[in-house]
Parts: C-alpha cells; sequence; structure tokens
C-alpha cells in the first residue's frame, strides 16, 4: 500500500495473518522489521489460535519503500495509522515495541479523539520521546551542535552493521510528538513489559509514563534481568500472554 502525509509518498509492505477476534497489530521499533523475533513469535501465536494478525515495515524500515533519513515520527504514525484503518479498524490490540511503543499510544490517543475503538495497548520497552529524552538530552553540547549545522549525526548501532543516520528533522518532528508532558488517556487498558537491564530505554522511563496513564486498566510487568529486546523464552511468553489477555 502507498501512504502520503509528513514526507515524500513510500510504499509499506504489509504481512496479513487471517483469523478472528479483535485484530492483533505489531508496531516495530526504531530500524527494526516484522520479521524481527517477537513479531514472528506473534505470528505464530496467531497462527495457533486462529487469531488476525497485522504487521508492516515503517517508510525505511525492512521491505518498505522510502528512506530512512526523510522519515520521522509523523510519518511513521501515518504509516501506522494507514494499516490500522486499511487492516485492523474494529478494535484493534496494538502491540508495540519501543519506538512502536510511543507510535501505538499516538495512535490509540488519535483513535479515541476520533471516536474509534482500541481494544489494548501492549507496549515492550515504550520509549515515548525518546527523540528528546533519550537522544537529545544525552548528546554533549559539541555533537548537539555539528547536528544543528549538519543537519544530522551518523553514529554506530549495537543491533546493525550500519551506522545508524540520527537526523535534526526527526528530533524536531519528535517535539511536535512528545507526550509525557502531561496526561495520556489511551481510551483503553494497557500492558507495560520492561526490563530493569535495560541500556536503551531505563526502567525509570518506563515509571513515568506509569504515572501519566490512568490507574485503571493499567499494568505493569517489571522483568528485574530483562534487556531491551526482551526476547527470550520466558520474555516472549510474558509477552503472548500479555497479549492474549487483552484479546
Amino acid at each position: 500500500m502507498t501512504v502520503e502525509g509528513h514526507g515524500p509518498p513510500r510504499d509499506i509492505a504489509v504481512r496479513l495473518r487471517d483469523g478472528a477476534g479483535p485484530p492483533v497489530v505489531w508496531l516495530g521499533g526504531f530500524r527494526s522489521d516484522m520479521t524481527a523475533t517477537k513479531a514472528s513469535a506473534l505470528d505464530e501465536w496467531a497462527e495457533k489460535t486462529g487469531r488476525r494478525f497485522v504487521r508492516f515495515d515503517y517508510g525505511g524500515h525492512g521491505a518498505s519503500g522510502g528512506r530512512f533519513e526523510e522519515c520521522t515520527i509523523s510519518s511513521w504514525l501515518d504509516d501506522a495509522r494507514a494499516v490500522i484503518d486499511a487492516h485492523a479498524d474494529e478494535a484493534p490490540v496494538l502491540v508495540g515495541s519501543s519506538m512502536g511503543g510511543w507510535i501505538a499510544c499516538l495512535a490509540a490517543r488519535e483513535r479515541a479523539r476520533r471516536g474509534k475503538p482500541t481494544a489494548g495497548l501492549v507496549l515492550i520497552a515504550p520509549a515515548l520521546d525518546f527523540t528528546e529524552e533519550l537522544l537529545w538530552a544525552n548528546l554533549p553540547e559539541a555533537r548537539r551542535r555539528t547536528m544543528e549545522a549538519d543537519g544530522f549525526l551518523s553514529v554506530p548501532s549495537e543491533y546493525d552493521p550500519r551506522p545508524t543516520i540520527l537526523t535534526m528533522k526527526l528530533v524536531e518532528d519528535g517535539r511536535r510528538n512528545l507526550m509525557l508532558g502531561g496526561p495520556i488517556e489511551p481510551g483503553c487498558p494497557v500492558h507495560i513489559l520492561q526490563g530493569g537491564r535495560d541500556p536503551d530505554v531505563p526502567s525509570a522511563h518506563a515509571f513515568r509514563l506509569l504515572e501519566r496513564l490512568p490507574a485503571e486498566g493499567t499494568v505493569l510487568t517489571f522483568i528485574a534481568d530483562g534487556d531491551h529486546r526482551l526476547s527470550r523464552p520466558g520474555d516472549i511468553a510474558r509477552l503472548v500472554a500479555a497479549v492474549a489477555e487483552i484479546a
């Protein structure tokens, strides 16, 4: 499917598994794709249980078109909105990993404002506001000046042999989508899975989100020895159980 909106038009790759029940939608992380471990595990669960499962790659990710450097939080939200509206519009369960947790919260809040229900959110190490709170805030002043002057930074990635290109466009757009400054009303139950040994999204960040969500219907599962990926067999089992409970 082709998505237009923020940024140039881009072809978005989508995989669908037909089934019953509220559709489950996978929202991946920054520079991840829909073939990653957790998404594949949920697809296996959906196949075994006869559930509808939708996964896709954002623009500039995986099998989708578009240049990563031209994309932003707003453009990736456009991609998610288009996929959900086309393939999972009837009270979906949104499962967001890392950056996908931010996209999921934005999408659910937007759906609530449009009068469209969301069955629930399952958020894995949710990286809300990461462009400001976890990226920009941790850059030394000299690196900030370089990024402002050049428009980008090239930084090594622990998860990919290719460096990550971080743009000022991404940071500035992120500021238009910040959520942690006030109450967050997703309009549905929320289950957060957070590792205590996550070097990328510290547990304190998840607790900030917890404080801004309604107490009713919100659950936090804290895995003290868990890392950022939460892809061990036990972590996957917790993820599947959280999705199945909402779905």
